[in-house]
């Protein structure tokens, strides 16, 4: 079993296995099992779904860290939110990656699946002109725009 390292810094929040954490100083962690866990930027709060993309990774998001009784019905939000992108995009390759991404949830891969997904957002981003959070002068709502 391999080792994984964390450097936190102070306010910093995490999630792992459904329970959230936030640092009150700078530390560093080392997960010697298999956890659930995002942290910092990787977490989307509720209020930032706000776009097809955002509310797909939010039901992957919820697949992932949520608790027993809430993985099954996001994973299946998760399949209609991708359908309902699917049949109104032109993009084959956002389409592509839509089933990759669903096809990691049902492989139990959730975290590849975020990864998939922010590919959609910064595609959506682009397609709708967005600027992502940190490129808005003075931006101060983090990386989800919320």
């Amino acid at each position: 079993m391999s080792t994984l390292v964390l450097d936190l810094k102070a306010d910093d929040v995490m999630i792992i296995n459904g329970a959230p954490i936030r640092v009150r100083n700078k530390t560093r962690l080392e997960l010697n099992a298999h956890a659930r866990f995002l942290f910092g930027k990787q977490i989307m709060p509720p209020g930032a779904a706000t776009t097809p993309g955002r509310r797909i990774y939010y039901a992957a998001q919820t697949a992932y860290i949520g608790d027993a009784s809430e993985r099954p019905p996001a994973r299946e939000e998760m399949r209609a939110l991708c359908a309902e992108f699917a049949a109104h995009t032109t993009s084959k390759l956002a389409v592509g990656i839509l089933n990759d991404a669903m096809r990691a949830i049902d492989e139990d891969r959730c975290y590849d699946a975020l990864k998939l997904v922010r590919t959609i957002i910064r595609h959506e981003d682009a397609v709708l002109g967005v600027r992502p959070a940190r490129e808005r002068e003075g931006a101060r709502e983090g990386a989800w725009g919320a």
